[in-house]
């Protein structure tokens, strides 16, 4: 089944597709879930349970973790691992690493911020592909140069970089020099605030490797990064659309598990590129087309006797 969606997953929005791309990239973003599975002594072992109280008592059921890199406006996920919950497995981001060398070079990679790594950054700059992932407020970003565009240029420096040798860097990429890419890779950053959320105005910070503003604005790239919650619309899809809300899956084994969820994501990808070819022959954004009457729509087909098996 995971060779089948390696095969079968690609993304399938066009140039014609309302919303798919961002200049010459294609909008994608990474994000995860996790499913609860049946409470055997395998999946509990493999999969491991997440912490339910205070206490740090465990949950009910076990839990497996899928992290997906979809495409933002189909929904179609054509990266996906699978792994498990518990954190010292290190969770997503762990995940994450797999999926980041099949990143495309005409990809815009949207990443929230609990996927940021200095080596995870540096693995999936290396293939090519522009970023845009929000930072922790925690990490430095010196402001080396202010653009037209209210962002600003600035520089990642590896964490393993000793204080004196950062400022070495620092000062380098303020001055335009070339830097080791194992040590510093120069970035811009684009700042908002989102008001009033939670009582208080939120920073948001995003952290681009296009770094000319010509090619993408500040205010296009800050309206690009909210695409990113198109991937908790399809996480919603698979698991309470065609999973249903609240199911546990039903294999006893991990390897079972796995076969599951992949024809669950198999599932969602023919789903989600039917609902991407319909929109886009009639010229609509393919959010228009509702996913849970698409289903319905193909489950009447696939029950009819003249519909081939």
């Amino acid at each position: 089944m995971a060779e089948l969606f390696t095969q079968v997953a690609v993304p399938v929005a066009t140039a014609e597709t309302a919303g798919a791309f961002l200049g010459r990239w294609r909008l994608m973003s990474i994000d995860g879930m996790a499913w609860d599975v049946p409470d055997t002594p395998a999946n509990a072992a493999a999969f491991g349970y997440p912490r339910a109280g205070k206490d740090g008592s465990p949950g009910a059921f076990p839990k497996a973790q899928v992290v997906t890199v979809s495409e933002c406006t189909s929904h179609a996920a054509v990266l996906a691992a699978i792994g498990p919950f518990a954190l010292k497995a290190g969770g997503e981001r762990a995940l994450a690493r797999r999926l980041y060398p099949g990143l495309e070079e005409d990809w815009l990679l949207i990443a929230d911020r609990g996927f940021y790594d200095w080596q995870d950054w540096c693995t999936a700059a290396g293939t090519g592909a522009a970023l845009l992932w929000r930072f922790k407020s925690d990490i430095r970003l010196p402001a080396l140069e202010i653009l037209p565009d209210g962002s600003y240029r600035s520089v990642l420096v590896t964490p393993k970089a000793k204080a004196a040798a950062r400022q070495e860097l620092v000062e380098a990429a303020r001055a335009g020099e070339d830097l080791d890419p194992a040590r510093a890779r120069h970035v811009r950053v684009v700042e908002y605030e989102i008001p009033d959320r939670d009582g208080e105005d939120e920073l948001i910070a995003l952290v681009t490797t296009i770094t000319g503003p010509l090619e993408a604005p500040a205010a296009v790239l800050a309206a690009a990064y909210h695409q990113r919650w198109e991937h908790e619309t399809a996480n919603a899809q698979l698991k309470t659309f065609l999973r249903g809300p609240g199911r546990v899956l039903r294999s006893q084994s991990p390897d079972m598990i796995e076969q599951e969820i992949w024809g669950y994501l198999l599932a969602h990808y023919a789903i989600s590129a039917l609902i991407c070819t319909a929109a886009t022959s009639a010229g609509i954004d393919p959010d228009r087309v509702k996913f849970k009457r698409t289903i319905r729509a193909v489950r009447r087909r696939v029950a009819d006797p003249a519909f081939p098996p």
